[in-house]
């Protein structure tokens, strides 16, 4: 370890050098504190993870889609629907169908979501397996 003493003169300089020291000694720590967090981040499982993919699904003829408006009123592709009973008697026959059509909800963004509610109800209680919702995908960008 090196001292700088006062020079002959008797007058006292600044020292002009960064003692490293302590820099050095908490990068020392720092360095074996994440070598022995790192074997804790590592999962002793194997598993393989199911990878994002954005798969647009192509909607086929034999597919219903049910729509409700802005003021919630229920359609059948593009026939009204009186009241819950009438959507509940089509979505029985349709549960009777082999193999069974998708239900597709498309629900206006300004409607209450009682409306597409019911439509959930009335699905389940018909026995309807496959229910999916449409939207629109977001802009790009």
């Amino acid at each position: 370890m090196a001292m700088n003493l006062p020079s002959a003169g008797g007058q006292d300089q600044a020292v002009s050098t960064i003692n490293t020291t302590p820099l050095v000694d908490v990068m020392l720590v720092l360095l074996i504190i994440f070598l022995i967090t790192i074997p804790v981040v590592n999962f002793s499982v194997p598993v393989t993870l199911p990878k994002l993919r954005n798969q647009v699904r192509e909607s086929q003829p034999r597919d219903i889609v049910i729509s409700v408006d802005a003021r919630g009123a229920t359609f059948w592709f593009d026939s009204r629907v009186v009241n819950d009973e009438a959507l509940a008697d089509k979505l029985k026959a349709v549960s009777l169908q082999d193999p069974q059509p998708e239900i597709h909800i498309r629900g206006d963004a300004r409607s209450d979501y009682a409306p597409v509610g019911r439509i959930l109800y009335a699905c389940q209680r018909a026995g309807i397996r496959h229910v999916g919702f449409i939207t629109e995908p977001p802009p790009k960008g």
